[in-house]
């Protein structure tokens, strides 16, 4: 039998049959999914050392476990020294395994190593079924070596859902384990 992530066997399991009652879906194929993590990062001092995204590239990678990308400006801005087609940041997209993966990793062994946590913000939702996490420290992952680390950097995560309102996505995340505050 084919390996099948802790996380994706809940969502088949549990998840569909929670969200179908709270929603009244009346087919499997209305209820909410996730479709994809985007992990990214800007390295705005990048315009002066170039090195700075090959070190993003290769913790987004370590963090992930999948080769991140680095990722270009798309305009000039004079007052940051910042041309066209230069590097500026790092990302990842996740979909699959690997993205139910990244998001036990996440929510089991990172998040509850963030300084004073008490849960994450419910602002963070788009109007569409979008949520938006900032991460200020990338060394609560554990795959980060402390001592390697030669700058503090945070990160944005992105959930991608097919939900319709931010309620349903809202409910979806929660199911999946994500830590919301209380109001």
């Amino acid at each position: 039998m084919a390996y099948e992530p802790r996380l994706k066997k809940e969502y088949k399991e549990r998840v569909i049959s929670s969200l179908t009652e709270e929603f009244s879906y009346s087919n499997v194929m209305e209820v909410p999914k996730l479709q994809k993590i985007v992990v990214s990062r800007g390295v705005g001092a990048a315009v002066a050392d170039k090195k700075l995204i090959d070190y993003a590239v290769d913790e987004l990678t370590a963090i992930t476990g999948q080769k991140a990308v680095s990722t270009i400006s798309k305009k000039d801005v004079a007052s940051f020294k910042l041309r066209k087609g230069m590097p500026i940041g790092a990302k990842v997209t996740l979909r699959g395994e690997r993205m139910y993966e990244f998001l036990d990793r996440l929510i089991t062994s990172a998040l509850p190593r963030v300084r004073d946590f008490n849960g994450i913000n419910a602002a963070g939702f788009d109007g569409r079924g979008n949520y938006n996490l900032g991460v200020t420290e990338q060394i609560i992952f554990p795959e980060i070596d402390i001592d390697k680390v030669n700058r503090i950097n945070g990160m944005d995560i992105t959930f991608v859902t097919s939900a319709n309102t931010d309620k349903e996505a809202k409910s979806l995340l929660t199911e999946l384990g994500l830590p919301f505050k209380k109001n």
